[in-house]
């Protein structure tokens, strides 16, 4: 599974620098791809192609959000998510809606980061 920031998120901003994959963002930041990754170009499930650095809307305007299409658990990374380690209210979870196991975990990871 992937990371989610629940509403009670109290904006501390702990967990941004944490992530080695940049996919957690404050509250109303738009995100992009190659943030923090090796990704220069992305194909969309739609087939079309755009540019890694294409500023992204914002999935929460209120609070801090992860891009779960970005985040690995930190697997390959650290033992455990590093969101959730440092989060002083444990608003950090896993996301019930993306569920993926450690090999997939391993493989989005190389995709991210890529050489």
């Amino acid at each position: 599974m992937a990371i989610m920031i629940t509403e009670e998120c109290i904006n501390c901003g702990a967990c941004e620098p944490e992530c080695p994959n940049t996919a957690i963002y404050e509250g109303g930041v738009e995100w992009t791809w190659a943030g923090g990754t090796k990704l220069k170009t992305i194909e969309l499930e739609d087939g079309t192609t755009i540019d890694g650095n294409k500023a992204m809307p914002p999935f929460s305007d209120e609070f801090y959000y992860i891009v779960s299409d970005k985040c690995t658990e930190c697997i390959g990374f650290h033992e455990e998510p590093q969101c959730a380690a440092v989060c002083p209210v444990d608003c950090c979870v896993p996301d019930p809606e993306v569920e993926e196991t450690e090999e997939e975990l391993l493989a989005k990871k190389a995709w991210l980061h890529a050489e």
